[in-house]
């Protein structure tokens, strides 16, 4: 039988959580952090959403507006969400296009902490005209967890 770990212990190497952080100056650089699951071997579902994300184009560096949706169903680590926040961040200076910022977010996710499984939904604001979505998984869903719609309608403009 295994001791349950205080709460001390399980946050002891958060480095960012309960103090001022600065921006981390690159999405390379951004520090994602992560807790044990306190119900490992339990499919259920995290949800992220990042309804103000920005980064910059890549060519002419005007800034670039997305709403994020991120799902995951965890693994033996949940992402402690003040370095999500962080590294989310991280991006308002960074240049790349939609398609890269995405799936990078998504793929950055996975390593550091290895889901059953993740989506992400990258909903973007017009640029010249046109909005650009773009979706990742990791691979199908697991049956045993409920996966909701992400909500986000589809771009209509003045429609």
């Amino acid at each position: 039988m295994s001791k349950k770990k205080s709460s001390k212990d399980i946050y002891e190497n958060l480095t960012q959580l309960g103090g001022k952080s600065e921006l981390p100056a690159s999405p390379e650089s951004a520090v994602i952090e992560r807790v044990p699951n306190p119900h490992e071997g339990t499919d259920y579902l995290v949800r992220f959403t990042a309804p103000e994300f920005t980064s910059i184009c890549p060519i002419t560096g005007a800034p670039d507006f997305a709403h994020l949706m991120i799902d995951y169903v965890p693994g033996k680590w949940l992402v402690e969400s003040k370095s999500l926040k962080l590294f989310l961040g991280s991006f308002r200076n960074h240049g790349a296009f939609h398609e890269d910022c995405t799936v990078g977010i998504a793929k950055r996710l996975v390593k550091e902490i290895r889901p059953v499984w993740l989506r992400i939904g990258g909903y973007w604001y017009p640029r010249g005209g046109i909005p650009i979505d773009v979706f990742y998984q990791t691979g199908p869903a697991p049956k045993s967890v409920w996966v909701p719609d992400q909500g986000v309608p589809p771009y209509r403009g003045r429609g």
